[in-house]
């Protein structure tokens, strides 16, 4: 039985490694460009160099800028979400940090993660950057030899899903459909690399990056019956 205070809720935001496909070596180029070949198939106005910008979204060729956790604590009706965001421009940093947090929280199997998509986006681009940066993986995290009862993911998109694996269905949607207030209001998923690149606003995708773990909360909390947080039982740590 998993309890609310024992679960972290945790968003990443990810931008490509370059401000430009021009930047990159010719060696990192030549791998781009046959990752990226297939995503242009059928699309003439498209090349490799112009979707650049989705390379954020492949630990290979992205970083990590900004990774937000929430966890509940109290109980109804003074529960409180709070939050703390770990970023900046220095990725093994930001990683590392993280990575210390998880370790001092999760020191029991009662202790769980939980990401909207976590289980096929956030948590293996986490694992995989950190392997990237020679950073040990935190137990937590680390499903390597693990039995799948063993692994304390959960994932709001794979709730919603109740076994059907046809279908993507965005936190935004999915919030949306339940009735859950969306502050969606600056920006979306794909305009966090040009944010980072040309506009230089870190603060502007961690606002973002903290309202997609309050609203994967808040989901969680609806699919379990629970009763939703109000906007003053919100708490942000700097």
């Amino acid at each position: 039985m998993v309890t609310l205070n024992n679960i972290l809720f945790l968003d990443i935001e990810t931008v490509p490694q370059h401000d430009s496909y021009e930047k990159m070596s010719p060696e990192w180029k030549a791998l781009w460009d046959l990752k990226a070949a297939y995503l242009i198939r059928n699309k003439e106005e498209e090349t490799t160099a112009t979707i650049y910008n989705r390379a954020g979204i492949y630990a290979e060729f992205g970083k990590v800028v900004c990774i937000t956790c929430g966890i509940i604590q109290g109980y109804h009706p003074s529960k409180k979400l709070v939050l703390k965001s770990f970023c900046g421009d220095d990725e093994r940093e930001v990683l590392l940090q993280f990575a210390d947090m998880l370790k001092r929280w999760a020191t029991d199997a009662n202790k769980c993660l939980c990401a909207h998509n976590g289980k096929e986006f956030d948590f293996p681009f986490l694992c995989r950057r950190m392997i990237i940066h020679n950073i040990p993986l935190p137990g937590i995290l680390n499903t390597r030899g693990k039995k799948p009862w063993e692994i304390t993911h959960l994932d709001t998109m794979e709730l919603w899903r109740f076994g059907d694996y046809k279908n993507f269905t965005s936190l935004n949607l999915l919030a949306t459909t339940l009735g859950i207030p969306t502050p969606k209001d600056d920006i979306d998923g794909s305009m966090v690399w040009e944010v980072y690149w040309k506009d230089r606003d870190l603060e502007r995708i961690v606002c973002y990056c903290q309202k997609d773990v309050i609203t994967a909360a808040q989901v969680y909390l609806r699919m379990t019956g629970e009763e939703l947080l109000d906007a003053d039982s919100i708490e942000i740590k700097q």
